[in-house]
């Protein structure tokens, strides 16, 4: 059984990657986020029945997976045959562009974290991908705690400058390269 704290856990952990996952398919946000609540409500009506020897991951991408096909099937966006075809290997050709988008998005935030100044870019590094805090990351460079908050300031600045484009994507990517 999960118990209450455990599925708060799972449901901040899951959700939004699940929401971008059911969003490829969808292709509208709040079909999507209604698919991931109605997958967590029915997780948390069987979960006495739940086996947790298979990976809980697993079992709530496969179920959004479930969802969506259900979803484009009600709203008759894909014939019989174009639904039937959709397993988990395919990939139609708007997934296969969503890649590519993916990729180039990747590609130009990388970019964009490239092209900090070289004290930004470490600090920035350390903050978000190594997960350090504050005191650490001055410990690891040999500054101040106040120094790090000026050039984290500084680092997201720059970013929201050269990618206020592509925000709302920038924080999905943050959210994915963690928790997908």
């Amino acid at each position: 059984m999960i118990p209450e704290k455990g599925f708060e856990k799972l449901f901040r952990e899951h959700f939004v990657p699940l929401t971008y996952y059911a969003l490829k398919f969808t292709g509208d946000q709040d079909s999507a986020k209604e698919i991931v609540h109605q997958v967590f409500i029915n997780i948390w009506e069987k979960r006495t029945e739940i086996d947790y020897d298979r990976s809980l991951r697993s079992y709530l991408y496969t179920a959004v997976h479930n969802r969506c096909l259900n979803f484009l099937r009600d709203r008759k966006q894909f014939d019989g045959e174009d639904i039937g075809t959709l397993a988990y290997g395919d990939e139609p050709a708007d997934l296969q562009e969503d890649k590519l988008e993916k990729e180039e998005t990747e590609a130009r935030i990388s970019k964009a974290i490239s092209s900090l100044p070289e004290r930004c870019r470490e600090v920035f590094v350390l903050s978000r991908f190594e997960e350090k805090k504050y005191a650490e990351i001055a410990s690891v460079l040999g500054i101040s705690v106040k120094t790090v908050e000026a050039q984290m300031s500084k680092a997201l600045r720059l970013l929201r400058t050269e990618l206020k484009d592509l925000i709302s994507v920038f924080v999905m990517w943050i959210i994915l390269r963690f928790f997908g």
